[in-house]
C-alpha cells in the first residue's frame, strides 16, 4: 500500500512539473476523442436517417375514381395477402385532398387552382409497405403485372436511390473521420512518448539512486505509466463533459434539419453511454501505456 502511495505521488509530481506538456498531451488526446465522436454522431444520424426512410417506403396504386368499395376492399385483400407486402392503407379521395391541402396550404397558386376546380381532383390509391426492403424491386416487378380494372396508374418511384445516396455520403465521411483519426493517434503517441521522456529525464539523478538500492522494475515504470492512466481518464472525464452539452446544443438544429426522421442523438449517447466512452477510455490508455512503456524503457536503463 505504501508503494502504491509513492507511486501515485511520483506520478502527479511529473505530471506537475510538466504541467504544459500535460496540457498539450490531453489536448491532443481530446481532438482525437472529439474526432472519433464526432464520427458516431454522423454515423448514428446516417443509420436513423437511411432507418426512417426504409420506414416511410411506399408503393401506390391510384384507383380509378369510380371504383366501387367492394372492389377496393377485394384488390387490397389481395395484396396484404401477398408475403412480399407488409401492410396495405387505403387513401380516399377526401383523406388525398386534406393532405395534399395541408401540404401545399403555403403555396398560393394551387390553393387558387383547387378553388377554380370546384370538385375534387384526386383519385384514390392504395399505399403499400413492403416486408424487406431489398426486395423492393421484386415486389415493384410483381405489381406490373397486377391485373385490376380499377388500377387507374402506378407509381414506383425508386426510393432505393435516396437510401444509397445517404449510405454513400456517410461512408465517404467516415473514410475521411478515419484518415483524420489516424493522424490523431499517431501524434497523440508521439507527443505522449516525448512527455514520459521530458519526465524521465527530469528523474534521471531519482531513477539512478532507485536503480543504486534496488528499486525493482515495477517501481521505477509504474508512476510512468500511471501517469499514462492519468491522461487517459482526464481527456475521457473532460471529453464527456464537453461533449454531451454539445449534443444538446445540436440536437434541435438536427430536428429542423432531419424532420420527421426522429433523430435523437443525446438518446443515443446516453443509452450507450459506458459501451462508447468505456471503449473510448480504453483505446486512449493502451495508446498512452504502449507510448509510455517505449519511452520509460529506453531511458530507464
Amino acid at each position: 500500500m505504501l508503494s502504491f502511495l509513492r507511486i501515485i505521488k511520483f506520478s502527479l509530481q511529473d505530471i506537475a512539473r510538466n504541467v504544459w506538456l500535460s496540457i498539450v498531451t490531453v489536448t491532443i488526446l481530446l481532438i482525437a476523442l472529439f474526432s472519433i465522436n464526432t464520427m458516431l454522431t454522423v454515423s448514428a444520424v446516417s443509420d436513423n436517417a437511411v432507418r426512417a426512410v426504409k420506414e416511410k417506403i411506399d408503393i401506390s396504386l391510384y384507383l380509378k375514381p369510380d371504383a366501387s368499395e367492394n372492389d377496393i376492399t377485394a384488390l387490397r385483400e389481395r395484396l396484404t395477402g401477398m408475403p412480399e407486402i407488409k401492410s396495405v392503407a387505403y387513401i380516399s379521395k377526401q383523406d388525398a385532398l386534406r393532405t395534399f391541402t395541408s401540404r401545399y396550404q403555403d403555396n398560393p397558386d394551387i390553393t387558387q387552382s383547387l378553388r377554380e376546380l370546384g370538385n375534387n381532383p384526386l383519385s384514390p390509391s392504395l399505399a403499400i409497405v413492403p416486408t424487406d426492403f431489398e426486395n423492393t424491386g421484386n415486389l415493384i416487378n410483381t405489381l406490373r403485372q397486377l391485373d385490376s380494372d380499377i388500377i387507374d396508374s402506378r407509381d414506383f418511384t425508386d426510393n432505393s436511390s435516396i437510401v444509397t445516396k445517404i449510405q454513400t455520403i456517410t461512408q465517404r465521411v467516415n473514410e475521411i473521420g478515419l484518415i483524420i483519426i489516424a493522424i490523431f493517434i499517431i501524434t497523440s503517441l508521439l507527443v505522449v512518448y516525448n512527455s514520459i521522456r521530458v519526465a524521465v529525464y527530469t528523474h534521471k539523478k531519482e531513477i539512478e539512486i532507485m536503480r543504486l538500492v534496488g528499486a525493482s522494475n515495477f517501481f521505477v515504470y509504474m508512476p510512468f505509466l500511471f501517469s499514462a492512466f492519468i491522461y487517459a481518464l482526464v481527456a475521457v472525464l473532460i471529453m464527456i463533459a464537453i461533449f454531451y452539452p454539445f449534443l444538446t446544443l445540436l440536437q434541435p438544429y438536427l430536428e429542423v434539419f432531419l424532420a420527421g426522421y426522429n433523430v435523437d442523438l443525446l438518446e443515443y449517447f446516453v443509452y450507450n453511454f459506458w459501451p462508447i466512452f468505456g471503449a473510448q477510455f480504453g483505446a486512449v490508455f493502451f495508446i498512452t501505456f504502449v507510448a509510455s512503456y517505449f519511452a520509460v524503457r529506453k531511458y530507464v536503463r
